[in-house]
Formats: structure tokens, sequence, C-alpha cells
């Protein structure tokens, strides 16, 4: 899965929102924002990663793919109808 997907990058932000805020009120300096960068982006791609893994649907064993149903055969007349009792 590609790292610079939509939803990493907008999940990746939103958790990257504390750290800029304490880079911003002072409590963090400016090495420390940026070495804790890459470890939201990180943490949002492995999210993204358990939550698409988990939404997918469970394929069944023996089953590869999708078969067409199969069609019943034809009733002739002499089955459909019955005979009545001597």
């Amino acid at each position: 899965m590609n790292p610079l997907r939509w939803e990493v990058l907008g999940l990746a932000f939103v958790l990257a929102l504390p750290v800029l805020a304490l880079g911003y009120r002072g409590d963090l300096t400016i090495d420390d924002m940026l070495a804790r960068l890459p470890w939201c982006l990180a943490a949002a791609w492995a999210a993204v990663a358990l939550l698409s893994a988990v939404a997918r649907p469970r394929k069944e064993p023996g089953k590869p793919g999708r078969t067409p149903a199969a069609t019943p055969a034809p009733e002739s007349e002499s089955e459909s109808e019955p005979t009545p009792a001597p």
C-alpha cells in the first residue's frame, strides 16, 4: 500500500496536529517536532493498513471466484402433471 494515499496523509495530518501545537506553544523544539512527524505518518499508514485489511470481506476457501448459479433443468409435461390413479 502506498504511504502517500489521501486517507493516509489526512490521518497523518490529524495525528500531527498535537505535535505541531506543542511546537507552536514552545514545549517542543524544531528538532523534536521534525523527529516526531515521520512517526505520525508511520502510525497513520499502519492504522489505514489495519482498517482496510479488517474491512475487506473474507473469501471462502474452495470458492476462488463468483460462480454462476445453476439453472434447474426444465421438467417435462408428464412429470409436472400428476397421472390419475386407476
